[in-house]
């Protein structure tokens, strides 16, 4: 296959890290992971106290791992940031840790993360970090797949009720969802555009 047609199909189904660096090695991955829960633990610590799920910058960080990283490197770099958690170190919102924390009131919301990484990464891998529209549709998806998690947690896991659960979980975070929806489509196209021109 000659070199065009390669490297059109790499830029097909590769994320950005992939498409900027070709195919980082182990080492590069590694760094990559433990950057990126870094990034995801400081996201965590910018927030705005709410009585049930504190609001936060944790989703565009999510979503923009999946796109930049694509969805197997970053399910595995935010599977690292659980199991820092896990271990009690102090990477999430609120002061705690530990699995008991984990099995809280935002639960449901750090099991969306995992799917919604998943969901943005795969998408993104596939062509719909290039333009606007389509990057806005993916981001919107990642937020919807958080937002079920989140919601079903508080009404039956925690069993808030489902009206309390929507007025607490959702309602607080849709016009944030909205920006970081549109900031997400800003900038990752002209990201990918970027690391395109490097090849």
């Amino acid at each position: 296959m000659p070199e065009t047609n390669q490297t059109a199909a790499r830029g097909r189904h590769s994320s950005l890290s992939n498409l900027a660096w070709r195919s980082p090695s182990r080492l590069q991955s590694v760094f990559m992971v433990i950057f990126g829960s870094a990034v995801l633990a400081l996201s965590a610590k910018i927030n705005v106290p709410l009585p049930y799920v504190p609001m936060t910058m944790q989703s565009l960080v999510v979503l923009s791992l999946g796109v930049i990283y694509g969805w197997r490197l970053g399910l595995a770099t935010y599977l690292a940031y659980l199991a820092e958690g896990a271990m009690g170190l102090p990477v999430f919102a609120g002061p705690g840790a530990g699995p008991l924390y984990m099995l809280g009131s935002t639960g449901g919301f750090l099991v969306g993360f995992a799917v919604a990484i998943v969901i943005i990464g795969w998408l993104s891998e596939r062509g719909w970090d290039r333009s606007f529209s389509r990057m806005f549709a993916a981001m919107a998806l990642g937020h919807v797949a958080i937002f079920a998690f989140g919601f079903s947690w508080l009404a039956y896991g925690i069993g808030i009720g489902a009206e309390k659960a929507f007025w607490v979980g959702v309602v607080p975070f849709l016009a944030g969802a909205v920006v970081k929806n549109t900031l997400g489509a800003l900038t990752m196209p002209a990201l990918h555009r970027y690391a395109a021109r490097r090849q």
